[in-house]
């Protein structure tokens, strides 16, 4: 029986994992793939206090070091569920049991796709959802990207180093992300903007050789290109808990600044929590209050 278990070893569940740590409190962390989430794509972290440049790959790295060094247990498996037996929650993975007082689900998020025809059996021959990971494979080469918001803009602006052409196609007509951010982009000269415009379909021969896009208007061109990488957002991974914890309309896990959920003994914390904003900072803000209300909970039972 431990404390605290920790589902997730992204940032904010490494961070969970630190505080509770340092509350003297017992932690297991359950991760389905590998420390440190979605920040181990981002080449360069830039608007984290104290770190003015660092690699998400480092960030993570550093952080998961610092837990391990404070005790806390890790075993890589995927949780798929959790039963609640008064004071006594337990943790069911693919493969095992894990039982502890309190829970702390810090799952985040998963890439949403587009939903077209082929666009799975595309993925590694043209259609990426990680420009960081796939981008040195375009090098010189034709590219587009599909969204509107931080990580679409950011991941132009990346391409636009390695690409010879970059393609950013936005379903409206002005970016939901930061106005700098777009004000660099507007300055690359091979960066060319599509607005009020989907893909609607991907044009393939084995591998992607196009896309179509269609305008606002009804109308339709299209776009050779080799290779296209879809940043239309996240989907929260709080299927699993769904019986559990009240989720909202879109799958996120309804919170407070608290990060209780609907089930005493359950938090929540990081990009699968109902919130405005979701960055690195929230991150690790949700993954101290998680943990801190936690540990609260625990206490309150003796």
């Amino acid at each position: 029986m431990y404390d605290i278990i920790v589902i997730g070893a992204g940032t904010a569940g490494l961070t969970a994992s630190i505080y509770a740590r340092r509350a003297s409190k017992s932690v297991l962390v359950i991760e389905a793939e590998s420390y440190g989430g979605q920040i181990i794509s981002t080449p360069h972290i830039q608007n984290y206090p104290v770190a003015p440049d660092i690699s998400g790959f480092e960030f993570a790295e550093k952080i998961y070091n610092q837990s391990t060094e404070l005790g806390t247990e890790f075993v890589f498996e995927k949780a798929v569920g959790i039963e609640i037996d008064g004071n006594c929650k337990t943790v069911k993975t693919e493969s095992n049991s894990y039982s502890a007082k309190a829970v702390i689900i810090a799952t985040g998020s998963e890439n949403r796709k587009l939903g077209l025809e082929n666009e799975n059996y595309l993925i590694g021959r043209g259609v990426s959802y990680c420009a960081t990971c796939d981008g040195a494979f375009y090098r010189k080469k034709t590219v587009a990207v599909i969204g509107g918001g931080n990580t679409a803009v950011e991941d132009a602006l990346y391409l636009s180093d390695i690409a010879e052409t970059v393609y950013l196609i936005h379903r409206r007509d002005s970016f939901r992300a930061d106005q700098s951010e777009t004000d660099k982009l507007k300055e690359k000269s091979n960066v060319k903007l599509l607005l009020n415009s989907n893909v609607t379909k991907l044009l393939s021969d084995k591998k992607l050789t196009g896309i179509e896009v269609t305008d606002t208007s009804g109308q339709t061109s299209s776009i050779s290109v080799d290779g296209l990488f879809v940043a239309i957002g996240r989907i929260p991974e709080n299927s699993s808990f769904s019986s559990v914890i009240q989720l909202d309309s879109s799958g996120y896990a309804v919170a407070g600044e608290n990060c209780r959920t609907s089930a005493d003994g359950i938090f929540v914390a990081g990009d699968n929590r109902t919130k405005e904003v979701r960055q690195l900072v929230t991150a690790t803000a949700d993954g101290a209050v998680s943990a801190t209300e936690a540990v609260k909970y625990i206490n309150s039972l003796n």
